[in-house]
């Protein structure tokens, strides 16, 4: 049951990244990461990352002081975390795919400078 609602929940976060929603998408994924949490889901710590890649992204788009600063704290939870993509859990794929596209984000490589 969970990994259905994880699955549900990373289309619509890919849907949103698209679209540069970034704080949307770090909503969306969040409700699927609480449920995760209290199951102790092994997916708990992907969830974490890309909730936080999401943040960083956004910290960024909206170019406040501290943007960067701020983006670089919270990139290295998605740097921690998505170690945890091995082949075989389940929902791989769609995992597999946000990790490649956030990888290839010209954000990404603004943060990590």
């Amino acid at each position: 049951m969970i990994s259905k609602q994880i699955a549900v929940a990373l289309d619509a976060f890919g849907k949103l990244l698209d679209q540069a929603l970034y704080f949307e998408a770090h909503e969306v994924l969040e409700g699927a990461w609480i449920e995760a949490k209290k199951y102790n889901h092994p997916q708990t710590l992907l969830l974490k990352g890309l909730i936080n890649a999401a943040i960083s992204f956004e910290h960024i788009k909206r170019n406040r002081p501290h943007s960067l600063k701020s983006s670089r704290i919270t990139i290295q939870s998605y740097e921690r975390y998505k170690v945890h993509l091995v082949k075989g859990i389940a929902n791989y794929e769609s995992f597999k795919q946000l990790r490649d596209r956030i990888e290839a984000h010209p954000y990404l490589e603004i943060i990590r400078g």
